[in-house]
């Protein structure tokens, strides 16, 4: 089970009542939309930076001779990752 920690979080007012206009719509708590919300920005921002990092050691000639191959054909033994 995990431990959750408390962070005090100041929200301007009008963010605080549209947060929870929204999370009552949504059928949750504040607080589980916020924490929701947090962990899907923290996900996009992580699949970004692998993006980032495999396009860095991407071999664009490499995929494209994959490509041009005729249908059919298994894969050959260093078309495999890792």
């Amino acid at each position: 089970m995990t431990i959750a920690s408390n962070y005090a979080l100041r929200l301007p007012a009008s963010l605080k009542r549209e947060l929870e206009a929204v999370a009552r719509d949504d059928g949750t708590s504040l607080n589980q939309f916020i924490v929701t919300a947090v962990a899907e920005k923290l996900a996009t921002l992580r699949t970004a930076d692998f993006f980032a990092e495999h396009t860095a050691r991407a071999d664009r000639d490499a995929a494209l001779a994959i490509m041009d191959r005729v249908g059919g054909e298994a894969p050959r033994e260093n078309d495999r990752i890792g």
